[in-house]
């Protein structure tokens, strides 16, 4: 079975407020948002604090509707779950993008890392402006955020996770030439709006197309619930820590 990684993938959910366009977020969350947390934690690291050893986040496109039921999401990985605050993110905003942006808390997740491809993924810094963030594209990214049923047996539903449904999914995208998939389990699913996420890279739509001809059932659906579970597309990613 696959290891999972070191510490905890901390998962912010951002969507925007009804005011605020989608360009206008994106624009304060690159060029205001992400080197104020960048800076912060490159300080706490120096410190020898307890700090974020990497930090990237995804853009989501809009669905078919031309809604976005989430704007993009942020991870930072850390050597320890971090706790939920008392009051939201953004509630007295400290930069622009938090007025942009609706409140938001932390979501605690284990990772595990199924399919690595990240040489498919650039990471390399900017020459002509600071080196991060940087942005990367030429992929198309597809998210699962995993909701349950009532009542779910989350022990159950992990153990299956892992065992049964990471290998058919895996056998799949190598099959249609996906080339990374990363499994995010929550630690504390009964708080949680997602039991966990599932994160699967493909060259292009074809792929995923591919893999939704071949890919079959193996029993998650005893615990998931489609109509709780959101899929989510991707094209643009931002790194702020590689």
């Amino acid at each position: 079975m696959t290891e999972a990684t070191r510490g905890a993938k901390m998962m912010y959910l951002i969507k925007r407020k009804p005011d605020t366009s989608r360009e206008e977020l994106i624009a304060h969350w690159f060029a205001n948002h992400m080197p104020i947390v960048i800076d912060g934690q490159l300080k706490q690291k120096i410190k020898g604090g307890q700090h974020a050893w990497r930090y990237i986040t995804t853009l989501y496109d809009a669905d078919k509707a031309g809604k976005h039921t989430w704007d993009g999401v942020a991870q930072l990985w850390w050597d320890r779950a971090l706790p939920v605050p008392d009051v939201p993110f953004g509630t007295e905003p400290t930069d622009t993008f938090q007025q942009k942006a609706e409140t938001y808390v932390p979501w605690a997740t284990t990772e595990y890392v199924i399919m690595d491809g990240t040489e498919q993924l650039s990471t390399a810094p900017l020459t002509l402006n600071a080196p991060y963030p940087m942005t990367r594209s030429g992929f198309y990214k597809v998210t699962f955020l995993v909701g349950t049923k009532a009542g779910a047996d989350h022990p159950a539903l992990y153990e299956h996770w892992l065992a049964k449904h990471v290998p058919n999914v895996r056998a799949v995208m190598e099959s249609v030439g996906g080339y990374r998939y990363v499994v995010s389990q929550s630690t504390n699913p009964e708080n949680e709006p997602y039991a966990g996420m599932a994160e699967l890279y493909f060259s292009n739509e074809d792929g995923w197309r591919a893999y939704l001809n071949e890919i079959t059932a193996d029993g998650m659906e005893q615990w998931v619930s489609d109509e709780n579970t959101i899929v989510l597309k991707a094209h643009t990613e931002m790194v702020g820590i590689p």
